[in-house]
């Protein structure tokens, strides 16, 4: 063997000894590396934006993998944590899903029942009422004379939402005083007293209204506040505090 192959030689085993170590220092950096991340868990992540108080079902959201260690101990890791539940919050695309987010859906009391009905979608609901919110049901009744005055009346204080549809085109012909063309279905938790008032003034009252409370108001309307004729109307104009219109 000449001198020329010597150094070949020499530079052979060089050459095998550095990608041996090369390889031996990946491994020990993939090794580090998964030690630091850990085990990966089922998570979910958004695949729709979900408005607030809608229902949050499996085809909103899709599975992800994500280290265990990284993952909030809010996260939700199973699909019963959130089945039949609503969004707590506006929920976005692509946000990982958490259990404060969520929230149960309302449910009946004892000796309360459930009455839905349509409420127009401009005048009555305009977006803001959802479920878990508490509202005043206004009805406005004409006069059965007509020397007898138009009254509005709060029939029930403090009603619980706990479903509330989607907006459906009224049948003209069997709803000509609604002053929308659309309406929405709305579902109260109510005892058989307040359910019976509900369902007379949807039957028999000019206009159903709803207006919203204040969350945490518990304060029920007083009596001589529940009943409104134009000619009883003593407020003064322009205070914001039932001035006459």
């Amino acid at each position: 063997m000449n001198s020329r192959q010597r150094r070949g030689v020499v530079l052979l085993v060089v050459s095998v000894i550095c990608a041996v170590a090369a390889f031996v220092g990946v491994l020990a950096v993939v090794s580090d590396a998964r030690s630091q991340v850990g085990p990966k868990v089922t998570a979910y992540e958004l695949s729709a934006d979900v408005p607030a108080y809608q229902a949050l079902t499996a085809a909103k959201v899709h599975q992800v993998h994500i280290p265990k260690r990284w993952l909030p101990d809010t996260a939700v890791r199973e699909l019963g944590q959130f089945q039949g539940k609503i969004a707590a919050v506006p929920l976005r695309k692509g946000s990982l899903l958490q259990s404060d987010m969520v929230a149960a859906r309302p449910e009946l009391k004892p000796g309360q029942m459930e009455i839905a009905i349509m409420i127009d979608a401009e005048t009555g609901v305009a977006g803001k009422i959802t479920p878990g919110a508490k509202v005043n049901i206004f009805a406005t009744f004409q006069g059965r004379k007509d020397t007898d005055p138009d009254v509005s009346k709060i029939i029930v204080s403090g009603a619980q939402v706990i479903d509330v549809g989607e907006i459906k085109a009224f049948d003209k012909s069997e709803n000509a005083q609604r002053l929308s063309a659309e309406g929405v279905p709305i579902t109260f938790a109510l005892d058989a007293a307040d359910a019976q008032r509900v369902a007379y003034a949807e039957s028999f009252a000019e206009h159903v209204r709803l207006a919203l409370v204040a969350p945490g108001d518990t304060a029920a309307p007083s009596d001589s506040d529940r009943t409104y004729t134009l000619g009883s109307d003593t407020g003064t104009s322009g205070t914001g505090t039932g001035g006459r219109p």
